[in-house]
């Protein structure tokens, strides 16, 4: 029976995941080596896998050159094989991949595996929405935090939390552990594809920072930003956003 684009998303992502673990605990590669040849493995096992699943959609992938081409598809996949390549590289945890589904420019179908914690989320299996944190966290970058967010946290009293790729911040906030993502530092479309597709899903608000629309597949995949939150602290978050 052939999968659903929700189950095969769960599976491509955890299987990449497994496959990343393996390298990384394998002992062979280290630090930007180990990071590199993640990202190759994880891409080629994503590319070959999508292509033979899904022969007739287009994929986009942070690690492949950008074909335009599949401006003309309705449906594309957004993949990230390894989001965090330095946490990956560090040996942490907080790394996903990410392998979303865009249909006529929505984030429709995502998976994003967390494998070192071990779980993979999913736009298919959605859980329930959690109770917010007292007092609110709001996720920043462990090494370039957003003056924007920095100054949003600081006006709803809200806790910095550090943590490190995307999809993992992301996932933080579907998982109960924050209550906002705010990102405004650029990213491209791979980095939030899949994530998005989870937390709205989820019953979460997904937009840009001025309240617009996330828009995929376009010729340039560059998205520069980003919120993730409960629909409770929308105008919060923009009447912040509006102070600064």
């Amino acid at each position: 029976m052939t999968q659903s684009d929700d189950q095969l998303a769960t599976r491509l992502a955890t299987e990449a995941g497994a496959l990343l673990l393996a390298l990384q605990g394998g002992g062979t590669l280290a630090g930007k080596d180990l990071g590199a040849e993640g990202d190759r493995i994880a891409n080629a096992m994503l590319m070959t896998l999508l292509e033979v699943e899904r022969p007739d959609d287009a994929i986009l992938s942070e690690e492949e050159k950008n074909d335009t081409a599949r401006c003309a598809r309705s449906r594309v996949w957004i993949i990230d094989p390894l989001d965090g390549t330095r946490e990956y590289s560090e040996g942490r945890s907080d790394w996903a991949v990410h392998v979303g589904l865009a249909v006529d420019g929505v984030a429709t179908v995502g998976a994003v595996a967390l494998p070192g914690l071990g779980v993979t989320l999913s736009s298919g299996a959605p859980g329930p929405m959690p109770a917010p944190n007292t007092p609110l966290r709001m996720l920043v970058s462990r090494t370039r935090p957003a003056a924007e967010a920095v100054a949003v946290a600081k006006a709803l009293g809200a806790d910095l939390l550090p943590m490190g790729s995307a999809g993992a911040k992301a996932m933080a906030v579907v998982r109960g552990e924050a209550d906002i993502y705010l990102h405004s530092g650029g990213q491209y479309e791979w980095d939030n594809c899949a994530p998005v597709a989870v937390a709205r899903a989820a019953g979460f608000h997904v937009s840009r920072i001025d309240g617009s629309p996330l828009v995929y597949n376009c010729a340039d995949p560059y998205l520069p930003d980003l919120l993730i939150c409960a629909p409770a602290l929308v105008d919060p978050v923009m009447a912040a956003l509006g102070a600064l």
